[in-house]
């Protein structure tokens, strides 16, 4: 008889072969069912309620990371909507259902008997001949001049917002009561505004959200410069002005404020009289810092640390304004805007470790307060300040103008663009599919389902707007099997529940993320495909609990350890 050979812990779960590559696909597939209704400016919202903590959002990435999805295989697909949104900013919806669609397909061939070796090889050349296809179909709009370029990135920032929550809001209104400006052009202005700002890398960090309830949204405020809201302040505060022109700003890294000597030091004295030397040293020590502060010229002293009430006074009297506790990020960006250098002494301060802007002032913005800097020569941040009525609506608008942001950024380094609205994914699968006639054997089959599968995007369009996906996927194969180019850029009219050109519709997608969302489906899946086996280890009794059986405590020995086994035994004595 032979001896079963255990190399696995007692209880560790296997799975493997085919059956465990369909159950990886089954757990994918219920997650993408769950995004499905998002995509598209029709598509419905979705409410996730942790704890306390309530997020209404239609964004892709939003919610895949707010499912905390527990399978193993399906963390794939959170993985790429979270590198879309990295990378590209919008089109993380599409990403994960390409990505299901591809496994969905993929999971009848493997139950026909396929192997997923071949399945993957399929895919790749699928997936390298659509990028193809795809470059050849970018177009370079006309961008001669500055306005007309920054014309064009309002374009495809306006199709980004076109699916978000914020987009059908209206911000101004005509005599007549219609809409004149909705919410997508709004904050589409807003994103291309922001980009413009910044210089040649285009550094995100530095354009500044920030968020106040209350209002709408046409009061939400796209200022060109830096804008905080108003730190801690002691008595004092209120005696400063809070308007200047033209100051000169000084920015620190170290606190203005006397210290408890019982939190600071301990001194031992043998003189009473030598007590007061030591506070008199100290009051010397904070009033020349103070004083080297306004010696250096600047009417506004900002701080990262505290600045305490006596300097609050101090500055006071001598009409300058300071701040103290300033956010780190908000330090930077006012660095950045007013050419300031955050300085860790105040004994030698040169002027041109002083920053300069045109414009200061404190602004009540709603229930808050807020600092200004405005009119700055240099200007290479800006901050947005959002309104709304609730906390989840404002949060939703900062992540669609997140998203339309980076696609103003990505189309800024790369201009050229696709029709939206399903029109490129019509034409891929168009390519593929004639593409499958001119090979032979498996790969032709599964290059087809491939194509089928990239008619997932515009078929959701259609059901997700309410109107008759059978019906507009028809319209869609037949506009695009004509033999002249303009069948190409049909896609699917959410006004109208037909067909239209959606790039003379002005419903344009940057190339890149296009290509990065084809490349991150097809890859997961493939990676998805490839996984054969599951090994599940148990978890150990207690957390962190990594000792052999018998090695803890000595449980191999009836709990008492070794001197438990010798106990009673000549010439043992147990210690107590």
């Amino acid at each position: 008889m032979q001896v079963p050979v255990l190399l696995l812990r007692e209880g560790t779960d296997t799975s493997q072969g085919k059956p465990q590559i369909i159950s990886n696909i089954g757990a994918c597939l219920h997650v993408v069912d769950t995004l499905k209704t998002t995509l598209g400016p029709r598509g419905m919202d979705k409410l996730i309620h942790l704890g306390r903590d309530t997020t209404i959002s239609n964004d892709g990435a939003t919610i895949m990371k707010l499912l905390e999805v527990e399978h193993p295989a399906a963390k794939a697909l959170v993985d790429i909507a979270q590198s879309q949104d990295n990378e590209v900013g919008d089109g993380t919806t599409s990403v994960v259902l390409l990505a299901g669609e591809f496994l969905r397909n993929a999971k009848d061939l493997l139950e026909d008997g396929v192997a997923p070796q071949v399945i993957i090889k399929a895919y790749r050349q699928a997936c390298n001949l659509a990028i193809a296809k795809l470059l050849a179909m970018a177009k370079v709009p006309s961008a001669d001049t500055p306005a007309l370029l920054k014309e064009n990135l309002l374009k495809c920032a306006m199709t980004s917002l076109n699916s978000k929550l914020i987009s059908s809001h209206g911000v101004e209104w005509s005599t007549e009561g219609a809409v004149s400006m909705t919410g997508g052009e709004f904050f589409g202005r807003m994103a291309v505004n922001a980009v413009d700002a910044l210089d040649e890398n285009m550094d995100l960090s530095l354009i500044g959200v920030k968020k106040v309830q209350g209002g709408s949204l046409s009061d939400s405020i796209f200022v060109e410069g830096v804008a905080f809201k108003k730190t801690f302040s002691y008595a004092g505060f209120e005696q400063q002005p809070k308007y200047f022109e033209n100051p000169k700003i000084l920015c620190l890294n170290i606190e203005l404020e006397l210290k408890a000597e019982k939190d600071n030091a301990e001194i031992r004295l043998k003189d009473p009289a030598q007590y007061q030397s030591i506070v008199d040293a100290e009051w010397e020590i904070i009033y020349e810092k103070l004083d080297n502060c306004v010696k250096s010229g600047a009417q506004i002293i900002l701080s990262k640390l505290a600045i305490g009430d006596l300097a609050t006074q101090y500055f006071a009297d001598r009409n300058l304004f300071c701040a103290g506790r300033v956010p780190d990020e908000d330090m930077k960006r006012v660095c950045k805007s007013t050419n300031a250098n955050v300085l860790t002494t105040v004994s030698k301060v040169t002027p041109d470790c002083l920053g300069a802007c045109g414009l200061f002032e404190e602004r009540q913005i709603g229930a808050e307060r807020y600092n200004l800097f405005t009119q700055c020569k240099n200007a290479k941040s800006v901050t947005i300040i959002l309104r709304g009525g609730a906390d989840q609506f404002m949060d939703e608008a900062e992540r669609s103008l997140h998203d339309a942001i980076m696609i103003v950024r990505k189309g800024k380094k790369q201009s050229a663009v696709v029709a939206g609205g399903g029109a490129v994914e019509m034409e891929l699968s168009k390519h593929l599919r004639e593409h499958a006639r001119t090979i032979r054997g498996k790969a032709q089959i599964i290059m087809n389902l491939y194509a089928k599968a990239l008619e997932v995007i515009p078929r959701c369009l259609a059901d997700n707007a309410g109107f008759d996906s059978i019906d507009v996927m028809n319209k869609l194969r037949y506009m695009h099997a004509k033999k002249d180019e303009d069948g190409s850029l049909y896609g699917v009219d959410i006004e109208t529940g037909g067909v239209c050109d959606t790039l003379a519709k002005y419903v344009w997608e940057p190339v890149d993320m296009k290509r990065n969302a084809l490349y991150a489906a097809t890859e997961a899946a493939n990676l998805i495909l490839s996984i054969d086996e599951t090994v599940r280890n148990p978890k150990s009794e207690q957390p962190g609990d990594n000792t052999p059986v018998g090695g803890k405590g000595g449980k191999g020995t009836g709990g008492r350890g070794m001197a438990g086994m010798m106990a009673g035994r000549r010439g043992v004595k147990r210690l107590k």
